[in-house]
């Protein structure tokens, strides 16, 4: 799905903080929507959670910094990091170029993702959400 030059896939899971989960297998794939990526501008740095490391869900597991600001990405789900992007260290404008792609940020085992899952958006609310922001 396409909304006022946003990209929204249809399969994932959204925050209203702008951050998408996508779970496969008991995992659970996070990174930061097209809208956040745009909106971020040219990102130079990113942050995340060391593998291992608990989450908590609605916390904040890390930073992305562009040219323009600095801003924490927010975990869809509590749980343990099993897998963190490393290629965004030496690449972090992966997140602009491909934010569902080769830029998302980590992967989680998920400690309550039938429950927590119930608190996210898909891609009709998510759209719904940015329709409310772009109007400010």
């Amino acid at each position: 799905m396409d909304f006022q030059g946003y990209h929204i896939p249809e399969e994932l899971m959204y925050t209203k903080e702008h951050e998408w989960a996508k779970e496969e297998g008991g995992v659970v794939r996070i990174g930061i929507t097209d809208y956040a990526a745009k909106t971020l501008n040219d990102i130079v740095y990113v942050t995340s959670p060391k593998v291992n490391d608990r989450l908590e869900q609605m916390k904040t597991m890390g930073t992305v910094e562009s040219i323009k600001a600095v801003s924490e990405v927010f975990s869809p789900f509590s749980g343990t990091v099993t897998r963190v992007n490393s290629e965004l260290e030496s690449h972090p404008e992966l997140v602009n170029k491909s934010p569902y792609g080769e830029g998302w940020l980590v992967e989680v085992k998920p400690s309550n993702l039938a429950a927590e899952r119930k608190g996210l958006l898909d891609a009709k609310a998510y759209a719904a959400h940015l329709s409310t922001l772009l109007k400010n």
